[in-house]
C-alpha cells in the first residue's frame, strides 16, 4: 500500500489550506472537492444572493455542461459542449477567458436535458489539469493550454456500451488518474466493466482489473463516480455501479471486498442503474442505490463479499437519493433527495434527525455542498436552497438564479462558482 509513502494531491492541499490562515483560499482541485466529500472549510461565504446581488461576475458558456468547475489559485477549468466540440476551457478568477481547447468530438445529449457528453468533471494538480469526456476523450493540459497527451479511452478499451455517456467522473490521486468504466450489453454471461488506473503524467496505463457482477439489463449501466477511501490504517478505491460497491487496491486494482444489496432480489429492478456516487467518512462509507432501493453505510475494513454480513454493515436507510450524493459532515449524515426533500441521520447508528423535510420541489441532479455551518442544495431550474447544518432543520435562504444547472458548486477564494446551462457564475459577498 502506498499510504505511507505517498500522500495524495487530494490530502496535501486539504492538509494545507486548513493550516493557512482563514484568508488564504482553499483550491477544489476536482468534483467534490479537496477531499473528494463535498466540503469546503472556507468562512465567511454568502448565504444569499440573486442574479444581480452578491454577484462578482458571469460569463456566458459556448454550449450546456454538467460538469462542475474546478479551481485552483486564480485558474477555473470548466467544460463545454460546444455543438460537436467537447471543450475544456481556462477563466481567471476575474471573469475572463484565457483559453479553451477541443479535448474531443461527438457530443451526446441525455433525455433532451438531463446532460451531455461534458458531464464528467475536470481534475487539476496546480499544474496540468486533466478532462475527461462522455465519449471516452480525455486530455492532459499544461495551465498555458499546451497539450501533453489525448485519446479516446474506447480506441484502448473497447466500445463504451451505455445508454447516456459514459458521465463518470475520474479520481485523481497523487500520481495516479483512476476510472470506473461500468457498462454492457445487458447479459450478465458477458463481462465489459472494467476499472482503470493511469499514470497523470504520460496517459499510459498502470493497472486494469475486470469488474465482474451479476447485474443484468440496463443496470449493467452506471453514472456513478469513484471515490477513495483513506484513513490512518488503510486506503482504497471504491467503485460503484452495477448493483455492488467494490473496494479496490490503488496499486493493482485488485478486489478486496464487495457489497451488494443495493438492489435486493426479492424485489429486483432491472432498471436500477447507479447515479448517485457513494461518500466516506472516517470509518463509514455511505452507499446510495436509486428508486426504491436502500441506502447502505459500511464499515470499511471488511474482506471478500460483506453482502449479507451483520459485522460490516452499521445500519440502512429505507430512502437513498438518486443522483445527489449524500454529504458526511461532524457525524451527521446529509440525504438530499431528487425532489428537493433533506434528511439527516446520526452517522454512527443510522437514527434519523429529521425526515423528508421539504425545500423546493423541483429536480435535484447536483450534489449538496457543506460550507461554514451551512448545507447548499442546488435544484435544476436554479435556485439553490440554504439549509442550516445540524441536527434541526432549518431553511436560511432561497436564491433564485433563474439560470437552469446541473453542476454541483464549486467553492474557492470565498466564492461559490456555479456552472449553469448558460453561463458560469461567481457568487462573492460584496
Amino acid at each position: 500500500m502506498r499510504i505511507f509513502s505517498l500522500i495524495s494531491t487530494a490530502t496535501i492541499c486539504w492538509a494545507l489550506s486548513v493550516a493557512l490562515p482563514s484568508a488564504q483560499a482553499e483550491n477544489w482541485p476536482q468534483w467534490r472537492g479537496p477531499k473528494l466529500d463535498n466540503i469546503s472549510h472556507e468562512t465567511d461565504l454568502p448565504i444569499s444572493w440573486s442574479s444581480t446581488e452578491n454577484v462578482a461576475w458571469k460569463i456566458p458558456m459556448p454550449g450546456p455542461g454538467g460538469a462542475s468547475p474546478v479551481v485552483w489559485g486564480d485558474r477555473i477549468f470548466v467544460t463545454a459542449a460546444a455543438g460537436d466540440d467537447l471543450l475544456l476551457m481556462c477563466i481567471n478568477t476575474d471573469g475572463k477567458e484565457l483559453w479553451r481547447k477541443t479535448v474531443g468530438q461527438g457530443n451526446k445529449t441525455a433525455r433532451t436535458d438531463e446532460g451531455n457528453s461534458a458531464s464528467p468533471s475536470p481534475c487539476t494538480d496546480g499544474k496540468y489539469v486533466w478532462s475527461y469526456m462522455g465519449n471516452g476523450a480525455i486530455g492532459c493540459y499544461d495551465f498555458d493550454g499546451n497539450e501533453i497527451w489525448n485519446f479516446n479511452m474506447q480506441d484502448r478499451y473497447g466500445r463504451f456500451d451505455i445508454q447516456f455517456g459514459m458521465t463518470s467522473t475520474p479520481v485523481l490521486d497523487g500520481d495516479r488518474l483512476y476510472f470506473q468504466l461500468i457498462h454492457g450489453d445487458g447479459d450478465a454471461a458477458t463481462q465489459e466493466a472494467l476499472v482503470v488506473c493511469l499514470d497523470k503524467l504520460t496517459g499510459k496505463e498502470i493497472w486494469k482489473q475486470p469488474r465482474p457482477s451479476e447485474a443484468v439489463a440496463e443496470n449493467e449501466h452506471a453514472y456513478a463516480s469513484p471515490t477513495i477511501y483513506r484513513d490512518d490504517e488503510r486506503e482504497f478505491l471504491l467503485t460503484h455501479g452495477a448493483d455492488l460497491i467494490v473496494a479496490h487496491d490503488l496499486d493493482t486494482g485488485k478486489e478486496i471486498w464487495r457489497s451488494g444489496g443495493l438492489n435486493p432480489p426479492d424485489r429486483y429492478d432491472r432498471t436500477l442503474r447507479l447515479v448517485a456516487s457513494p461518500t466516506t467518512a472516517e470509518g463509514i462509507i455511505v452507499a446510495p442505490s436509486a428508486k426504491r432501493s436502500p441506502l447502505l453505510a459500511l464499515r470499511p475494513d471488511g474482506t471478500g463479499d460483506i453482502t449479507d454480513s451483520k459485522t460490516y454493515r452499521l445500519w440502512q436507510h429505507e430512502k437513498t437519493p438518486d443522483v445527489p450524493t449524500p454529504v458526511v459532515y461532524d457525524g451527521i449524515v446529509y440525504l438530499c433527495m431528487e425532489n428537493g426533500n433533506l434528511t439527516t441521520l446520526d452517522a454512527k447508528t443510522g437514527e434519523t434527525f429529521y425526515k423528508q423535510k421539504r425545500t423546493h420541489r423541483q429536480r435535484h441532479r447536483a450534489s449538496p455542498i457543506y460550507a461554514d455551518g451551512h448545507i447548499y442544495l442546488t435544484a435544476r431550474d436554479g435556485r439553490i436552497t440554504v439549509v442550516k447544518a445540524g441536527p434541526e432543520f432549518e431553511v436560511v435562504s432561497v436564491n433564485e438564479m433563474k439560470d437552469s444547472l446541473a453542476a454541483s458548486p464549486a467553492i474557492s477564494n470565498g466564492t461559490i462558482y456555479l456552472r449553469t446551462f448558460d453561463n458560469l457564475w461567481a457568487i462573492r459577498k460584496e
